[in-house]
């Protein structure tokens, strides 16, 4: 007896992307990798697989991150959904992109059997991606440039502990545009988000700065 009970009704393969994000050499940037098979062969993409038999969501998105970048205590969160019929041409594939934030300090040289190339690309520079990724990566950008601005969503893309001058300009390479110090020194104190370690930065000729860290490492609204 065939069953019917999805008759009519597409079953559709479930994928996970990841946008995973770092600033090096004063730019945001993005990892990429060149598809080594079909379809898009030889096109870059963004980090991504299909879901395992009894994996979770996230489960696949940790997964995923750990065979490209294989570093602990990341942040990342589940960005959105998208399912347009025609976004694969192999068959219906829905997939729930990710944005992982990673300290280019913190990152290894991430290899993987079904990657023939890896990259870092500049956001406001990249090359043709394969699928829809230009789409997700388009809207990853844009919610983490919001999110900066009343989050403290930032602390996933600095090292352990920082002087305010790097925040500022941490800042300024994810919104790509210049702040006033007196101003962002003044905000970012007010938050109550960071907390001095009591020690200074002592290379440079200038007066040692304050180093400072993030109280905590929850994501919390300003």
């Amino acid at each position: 007896m065939i069953n019917t009970k999805y008759e009519g009704y597409e079953q559709p393969g479930v994928t996970v992307d990841l946008a995973i994000f770092t600033v090096s050499e004063g730019q945001l940037k993005v990892m990429l990798v060149k598809r080594a098979e079909s379809p898009f062969q030889g096109f870059w993409s963004l980090p991504g697989g299909f879901l395992k038999e009894g994996e979770s969501l996230d489960e696949a998105a940790q997964r995923v991150l750990n065979e490209k970048a294989p570093v602990s205590d990341v942040y990342m969160e589940q960005l959105y959904t998208f399912g347009a019929p025609d976004r694969d041409p192999r068959s219906r594939v829905i997939t729930i992109a990710y944005i992982a934030l990673i300290p280019w300090q913190s990152l290894p040289q991430p290899e993987t059997a079904k990657v023939t190339d890896l990259t870092w690309a500049s956001v406001d520079d990249l090359p043709k991606l394969a699928f829809d990724h230009r789409d997700i990566l388009d809207y990853a950008v844009n919610r983490l440039r919001a999110k900066v601005s009343y989050s403290n969503i930032v602390y996933g893309l600095m090292p352990k502990q920082f002087r305010l001058s790097e925040l500022q300009s941490m800042y300024e390479c994810i919104i790509n545009d210049k702040l006033d110090k007196r101003n962002f020194r003044k905000r970012m104190l007010a938050t109550g988000l960071l907390k001095e370690t009591g020690r200074r930065d002592l290379a440079g000729a200038h007066r040692p700065a304050m180093l400072y860290q993030f109280k905590s490492k929850q994501i919390v609204f300003f």
